[in-house]
């Protein structure tokens, strides 16, 4: 069995990894720290846990997680830059779900989250991890950056027109919406029930975060820069993310072709499901679950290729993915403890 602890657990994707990873058959969750909730039980802060999660928060002890298989960061940036180091050479595994390590050089990571990290060397060693891409690279990994939800959507819309090349890779725009949690559980203005209900906001337009964590894992991936506009909106919604994304075409290509494209580019994939020809997704069909859905047109037949994609930004846009990378660093199968289908409505 493996151990497994958590460090941040009181916040939407720390919860999302006990609910989890309470009905993992291969793990167990043997530590769970908070500073603002040591020493209340799992079971008082979050009833739905009541008889699945026997366990009360702790303070984030490095002796204590050390003695874990992997520790899953859920925290605010910063936390995992100053602990994963120690946690590391005392033989844990470590899965990332801040924004610590996904960006592998240390200026981009000062210049967008005001963050120095300690020992650089530790950004060269993560495995940023999305599976899709860098799978084999994952199953060895013992350092993984799990990516952000918008980045985790956005690169597998563009991914497949990027490596035929089909598109041209420096007029790429992705227009994207997240529910509310994607803000996290603290209290904040913009978050409030009356400023989100009946509302529907762009934010971030000037430059968000995101966006050089998605150029970055682009280029990387397809081996050419990448030109992207990013324009994020907040939701009316608690859970879900819908991207729509814009690339002009290089070639004459008909929507049957892209549509073949995508089919064939994720036909193995576990977790990435190509709607049929036509079709749109939409963010109930995959609330609660480990996918992400895709379709493909061409509209009017024109140069311009429209991806959709939707994603549940707490499972695959997080807790959902950092598990599908722990199983792929363990060897066990990469969906198990994440079969549970969607939930509707």
């Amino acid at each position: 069995m493996i151990s497994a602890g958590i460090v941040g657990g009181t916040g939407y994707t720390g919860v999302e990894l006990l609910r989890i990873l309470a009905n993992h058959p291969e793990v167990q969750v043997d530590c769970l720290t908070s500073r603002g909730a040591e020493g209340t039980a799992v079971a008082e802060l979050f009833p739905s846990l009541r008889g699945q999660i026997d366990l009360t928060f702790a303070a984030p002890e490095v002796e204590r997680l050390a003695r874990c298989d992997v520790v899953f960061f859920a925290t605010p940036h910063g936390v995992a830059l100053d602990m994963a180091g120690a946690l590391l050479d005392a033989g844990a595994r470590v899965v990332d779900l801040s924004a610590d390590f996904r960006l592998p050089d240390a200026a981009l990571l000062a210049r967008w989250y005001g963050l120095t990290p300690v020992n650089t060397e530790l950004l060269g060693r993560a495995v940023y991890g999305l599976p899709e891409v860098n799978r084999e690279a994952l199953r060895t990994a013992r350092l993984v950056a799990n990516p952000g939800c918008y980045p985790t959507v956005i690169q597998l819309g563009f991914l497949p027109l990027l490596e035929r090349g089909w598109i041209d890779p420096q007029r790429l725009i992705a227009s994207a919406a997240s529910g509310a949690s994607g803000a996290g559980r603290g209290a904040k203005v913009d978050s409030l029930y009356c400023e989100v209900a009946d509302n529907f906001r762009a934010y971030g337009v000037a430059g968000h975060r995101h966006l050089p964590e998605i150029e970055t894992h682009l280029a990387r991936a397809t081996g050419h820069t990448v030109g992207l506009t990013f324009v994020p909106h907040l939701a009316p919604m608690n859970r879900g993310m819908h991207a729509t994304l814009f690339a002009f075409l290089r070639e004459a290509v008909d929507e049957t072709e892209l549509h073949a494209l995508y089919a064939a580019r994720y036909v193995d994939e576990p977790f990435v499901d190509v709607l049929p020809l036509g079709q749109h997704p939409a963010t109930a069909s995959v609330r609660a679950a480990n996918t992400c859905r895709l379709s493909v047109f061409r509209p009017q037949n024109g140069e311009t290729v429209v991806v959709l994609g939707v994603i549940d930004n707490l499972v695959k846009g997080a807790a959902g993915q950092a598990i599908q990378n722990m199983n792929l660093m363990f060897g066990l199968p990469e969906s198990m403890g994440l079969e549970a289908l969607a939930v509707m409505p």
